[in-house]
């Protein structure tokens, strides 16, 4: 909630002509616009290009943002997704998913996509082991259809709710809820059944 008050300040100061409240909401929101962008796109050099197409976006449509109907990130993430399927519809970059029918190993439940993602561990050999395993995550995602990617995405990277998921996407929760299950069991099974935590 105080996020997105002070969000509603800085937007208000944006409106009026502040430079840098411009600049201080870049500041804050890019981390997040560009991992989303990077975590769809596959690329570093595609994923800068797209953050700063959306935020050329959201300067431009700033005049529109309603803090009544949505928290300024869940604005922001829809603007981002758009963009991004605008993006990928052009470039012809869809991926087929193989059968989401698969399984997970003996049923087994531990991490989500956002716990495999952290590493709360200092030693070397932990950190290279970490960092494997993002970049494993990494390609598993893009592996992914367009709609599962982006479910497991903004639930398990950006910890937005199924409620807020559900705006972006413009999709029930109830599909929110099976796509993030979906993408979850198709990564385990990509990324040599690594067990998920699946949602109820």
């Amino acid at each position: 909630m105080e996020e997105n008050q002070a969000a509603g300040l800085l937007v208000r100061r944006c409106r009026a002509g502040d430079a840098q409240a411009w600049e201080e909401l870049v500041r804050q929101y890019h981390r997040r616009v560009y991992s989303i962008c990077y975590r769809f796109a596959g690329s570093v050099e595609a994923a800068q290009d797209l953050t700063q197409e959306v935020f050329l976006r959201i300067y431009r449509t700033l005049d529109s943002y309603d803090a009544a109907r949505a928290a300024f990130m869940t604005w922001v993430a829809t603007i981002t997704r758009n963009l991004l399927v605008d993006h990928f519809r052009k470039s012809k970059h869809d991926r087929q998913t193989d059968s989401l029918e698969a399984p997970l190993s003996d049923g087994q439940e531990t991490a989500t996509l956002g716990e495999l993602l952290r590493d709360s561990t200092a030693g070397p050999e932990a950190c290279l082991a970490a960092r494997e395993t993002r970049e494993q995550i990494h390609l598993g995602l893009q592996r992914l259809s367009p709609e599962l990617r982006e479910a497991v995405i903004l639930r398990d990277l950006q910890d937005m709710d199924y409620r807020e998921i559900a705006t972006v996407l413009q999709i029930p929760e109830g599909t929110v809820k099976s796509r993030i299950n979906r993408g979850r069991t198709e990564l385990a099974r990509l990324l040599t059944r690594i067990p998920w935590q699946v949602d109820r």
